[in-house]
């Protein structure tokens, strides 16, 4: 189905020609799924990109033959590639809710994608998109067609973009990252979903992913990648379970085990070296013990419930309220991590926010080293409770603000918690907490575009121990970064909690990422607590019928 014989893409600049990608060959059979795995920059979207014809400008494909069935896709001319997009070849996008054009309803879209590639009648469009989403798991499909992007799940959203990659019966669909924001429920269906399109219609596809434990799971080939260069390709079990590379068995290594818990994650790309010199004598770690860091608390949430209002469908009438969170209780001992798991609308970020004060429960009571937790609307900024507990977000580019230098961004706790007045020191501290974070000095004066999303989390992980926090709420803090990056920043929090004793609770929908931080486990399905228990004893013998169906849906080696 697709031949690609040493594929090379540079991309000039002023500076000279960056080779993204060079002598890249891979195969794709008919109903084969054929795996690109490697790190952040290894050139696993470059390829898809290069596939499909959508490479950013100024980058070009250099050398090497591109060729799909019979048609060489180099030597097509921008209107030939431009009628082969869509119709032949298609592609999944890592964000649906990016993909999607938030002011068309799905009919919309669907109809619009395939009468661009050929001639068809809007009602004969619409009956085959019904047809399609109804294929694809989508219930009451002919009244749900009607609706808009953002009222439909991030799973269902998904669904929907496989759907318009399918509905111009494509021979090739190149998948970029599908499953990364997915909890595991909603990953296994739609992983089982472009298993059986690759059966019964022999669609090929390219799965792009950082997630070996799916590519383990659903690939027949794949082909292992780093700086853009092919390190290791194959079958996959041969690949995985014999790996012949040094780098593949350390990717391999770093991966989070769902069967024990390690020490310390190995990351292939980094190489340890000794802790460059303080910055001026500072000593953040010094500065940590010197609070009450080191003095950890003990939370207790009873009986909470969180109501959202419904949407109004009238000016005098709002939809019935939602229960995100019902009679949710929860104690986390002193010193200890917390694992909060769940499925995606289980509660989990809303429980976060609920104990950070960003969201207000209707019931239920809270305490913080036996001492009443005020609740969001009486939280004021003097409140010790706002620097005792600190949040380290999903995506630090989004919590990061973009218009100001890193040096502002983690200078912001230590004078608005009265910390340290003087402009110089907290400048210094500053440099020395990202010193201790694994960052290097300089990067104080530069903006958070300017780093990758594995430094990004460290300089958020710097930023929140600026705060000299008790209680730090980790929510799902590597969902989006590739393994050897999600084993440095699992080794940092690691170290963190060792060596200030830090109360945590760490968010997740990674079981096996959870298995390695954890010291309890609490389990939430829709909005309630459904089992509450040691670590490994959850992990071999969990009580509770939804937490044995989300062990064994979790891809593993």
């Amino acid at each position: 189905m697709l031949d690609v014989q040493d594929l090379t893409v540079k991309f000039p600049s002023r500076h000279g020609e960056f080779t993204a990608v060079q002598d890249v060959s891979l195969r794709v059979a008919p109903g084969e799924i054929h795996g690109l795995v490697g790190e952040s920059g290894a050139g696993k979207s470059t390829i898809g990109a290069a596939v499909i014809g959508l490479l950013q400008p100024p980058g070009y494909v250099a050398n090497g033959r591109l060729v799909l069935g019979d048609t060489d896709l180099r030597s097509l001319t921008p209107d030939a590639a431009h009628a082969i997009r869509g119709a032949r070849i298609s592609m999944i996008f890592q964000d649906p809710q990016t993909s999607l054009n938030p002011l068309m309803t799905i009919e919309d879209q669907l109809i619009e994608t395939m009468q661009a590639h050929e001639d068809i009648t809007t009602s004969a469009a619409r009956a085959r998109a019904i047809e399609l989403l109804e294929e694809i798991g989508i219930r009451n499909a002919a009244d749900r067609i009607t609706a808009y992007p953002h009222q439909f799940s991030g799973g269902m959203r998904q669904r929907v973009v496989i759907a318009l990659a399918l509905c111009t019966n494509p021979e090739l669909i190149i998948a970029d990252e599908p499953t990364t924001a997915l909890d595991v429920a909603v990953q296994s269906k739609v992983l089982d979903l472009i298993r059986e399109l690759a059966d019964n219609r022999k669609i090929a596809f390219i799965l792009i992913t950082h997630d070996i434990g799916v590519i383990k799971q659903i690939t027949d080939q794949v082909t292992v990648l780093r700086g853009g260069r092919v390190m290791e390709a194959g079958p996959t079990p041969q690949v995985l379970d014999s790996p012949q590379h040094p780098y593949t068995q350390a990717l391999l290594a770093s991966v989070p085990r769902l069967d024990r818990k390690l020490d310390r994650f190995l990351v292939p790309s980094e190489v340890e070296e000794a802790a460059p010199p303080l910055v001026a004598g500072v000593d953040a770690e010094k500065w940590l013990l010197a609070g009450d860091t080191t003095n950890p608390v003990d939370l207790e949430v009873k009986d909470i419930t969180v109501k959202f209002a419904g949407q109004r469908t009238s000016l005098f009438r709002r939809a019935e309220s939602f229960t995100a969170l019902n009679s949710v209780s929860m104690q986390v001992a002193e010193g200890t991590v917390m694992g909060l798991v769940g499925e995606s609308g289980s509660g989990k970020s809303t429980l976060a926010k609920v104990i950070t004060g960003l969201v207000q429960p209707s019931n239920g009571t809270m305490t913080l080293d036996g001492a009443p937790l005020p609740p969001a609307r009486q939280r004021g900024r003097q409140d010790a409770a706002r620097r005792t507990i600190q949040m380290i977000f999903q995506d630090p580019y989004s919590s990061l603000n973009a218009r100001h230098r890193i040096g502002a961004v983690l200078g912001e706790p230590l004078w608005l918690y009265g910390l340290e007045d003087d402009a110089a020191k907290r400048r210094a501290l500053c440099a020395a907490m990202l010193e201790m974070v694994g960052m290097e000095p300089d990067a104080i004066d530069k903006y958070p575009h300017q780093f990758s999303g594995g430094q990004r989390q460290r300089i958020a992980v710097a930023r929140a121990l600026l705060a000299r926090p008790r209680f730090l709420i980790c929510d799902e803090p590597t969902s989006a970064l590739d393994v050897s990056i999600q084993a440095q920043i699992l080794n940092l929090l690691k170290d963190l909690q060792d060596r200030f004793g830090l109360t945590m609770l760490f968010v997740s929908h990674n079981l096996a990422v959870v298995r390695q931080m954890s010291d309890r486990v609490t389990v939430l399905q829709r909005g309630e607590v459904v089992e509450t228990s040691e670590s490994e004893a959850f992990f071999t013998a969990p009580a509770a019928p939804y937490s044995r169906e989300l062990l064994s849906l979790t891809p593993t080696l």
